[in-house]
């Protein structure tokens, strides 16, 4: 990990609150605590926008934007690094890499929040609908200034591997350098998926949660490299304390669920500084830690409640623009700083460089994400529905005590062979 690495995709687009009340379907064993009291939503239940992590999510955002134009002491859009060309404000922007750790503990409050009641179908849809159209358009972007400018690294041997998000896992360079946390948040969805198939249970998110977070630990004592990639000791931790805060938003607080967040945050200081020590070597680790506390208790506010008095709608716009703007604003950059500075000096550069770049993530959000969300989330069920369709007389007949089988049909025991399709 480099220190031009930026922040991971924007978890989602519907961040909404919990239910007044747990679901009524978990056996007495994975219901929480029935004498914790909860907390009011603040609207109709399941309707209630969580504007404030819209407003850490943008905050993160521009936090890695000032990073990267401003703060960035490495080759970028500028002709020398960004830190050279704004020594002052980059003492403070150079930080702003940290918000790639606000971003992965929204992630974890935000995904669970997503995959709760579903299969891994429909989290597997929500996710390819919530990431891919506005990341096609990035790689495409690339792949656009590096044929007109030849910049940046959007070639075709790259740009090809790269629209399958997949690269990471083929060790093939990023079109754009963001990339990296985008593979890191596959790993987390993949993990999710796996829990959404075993099926998400008050009770079976404790058990995830310990038995990630331990073996994550295992991975790094034994220095298995096959089990770091999967289980990404140095990232879980914001995950896991995420999705702790999640369940202390939707179920109540509780000694247990305080006691998730507690060592999470602890690891995530731990990991944050030999960040700072090693991928950021210009970086302060007090600095790093302070940045880490204070990004677990701001999470820990909201999932007490404590900032729903954050109720400006148009957080919602500035929560949808997050990611695209996370995806276009270095590939943007490289030719219109180019084209701009000197001539019209750094700081006129750097204002018509950030406002350009919230222009074409706010276009990206309106021309693409908008309508290729409803267009591929209606094909995508459609193509689980011949796998529903097959499961469905297995588990009737299953309800009923019957053979899978029932007295004819080509498959084992006479069953027909879409019943061995697991029900989604």
């Amino acid at each position: 990990m480099t220190r031009h690495e930026s922040p991971p995709a924007a978890p989602s687009t519907a961040v909404r609150a919990r239910p007044d009340h747990p679901p009524r379907d978990l056996p007495p064993e994975d219901r929480p605590p029935q004498d914790v009291p909860r907390l009011p939503t603040g609207g109709r239940p399941g309707h209630d926008r969580l504007r404030e992590l819209d407003l850490l999510r943008f905050l993160a955002a521009v936090a890695v934007v000032l990073y990267h134009f401003t703060g960035f002491n490495g080759a970028g859009a500028w002709p020398e690094p960004s830190l050279d060309v704004f020594p002052a404000l980059g003492a403070v922007t150079s930080y702003g890499y940290l918000g790639v750790d606000l971003f992965f503990v929204i992630s974890g409050f935000v995904i669970l929040l997503s995959a709760w009641g579903r299969g891994p179908g429909e989290f597997g849809i929500s996710r390819l609908v919530r990431l891919m159209p506005a990341y096609w358009v990035s790689v495409l972007l690339g792949a656009f200034v590096y044929a007109l400018f030849k910049m940046g690294h959007g070639v075709p041997g790259l740009v090809i591997p790269n629209l399958t998000m997949l690269q990471g896992g083929l060790d093939v360079q990023n079109v754009d350098a963001v990339y990296w946390t985008l593979w890191v948040e596959l790993h987390f969805y993949v993990l999710v998926a796996v829990l959404a198939g075993i099926g998400i249970t008050y009770r079976s998110c404790l058990i995830f949660m310990a038995a990630w977070l331990f073996g994550g630990l295992y991975a790094n004592q034994a220095d298995n490299e096959l089990l770091q990639v999967m289980l990404l000791p140095t990232w879980s931790p914001y995950f896991i304390g995420g999705m702790a805060l999640f369940m202390i938003y939707r179920f109540g607080p509780t000694l247990l669920l305080w006691g998730y967040v507690a060592v999470s945050w602890l690891l995530a200081m731990h990991w944050g500084a030999w960040r700072a020590r090693t991928a950021w070597e210009e970086a302060n680790e007090l600095v790093a830690v302070a940045a880490v506390t204070g990004i677990f208790a701001l999470m820990s506010l909201v999932a007490l409640g404590k900032l729903r008095w954050i109720r400006w709608r148009g957080l919602t716009v500035l929560g949808a623009l997050t990611y695209p703007l996370y995806l276009v604003h270095s590939q943007l950059a490289l030719p219109l700083i180019d084209a701009l500075y000197p001539g019209v000096g750094r700081w006129a550069t750097l204002a018509i460089t950030a406002a350009a770049s919230l222009l074409l993530a706010y276009a990206v959000y309106r021309l693409v994400e908008r309508p290729a969300a409803p267009w591929m989330k209606a094909r995508l069920r459609a193509s689980l529905a011949p796998m529903r369709a097959a499961s469905a007389p297995a588990a009737s007949r299953l309800a009923r005590h019957e053979p899978l089988g029932g007295r004819s049909g080509p498959g084992v025991n006479g069953s027909d062979p879409g019943d061995h399709f697991p029900p989604n």
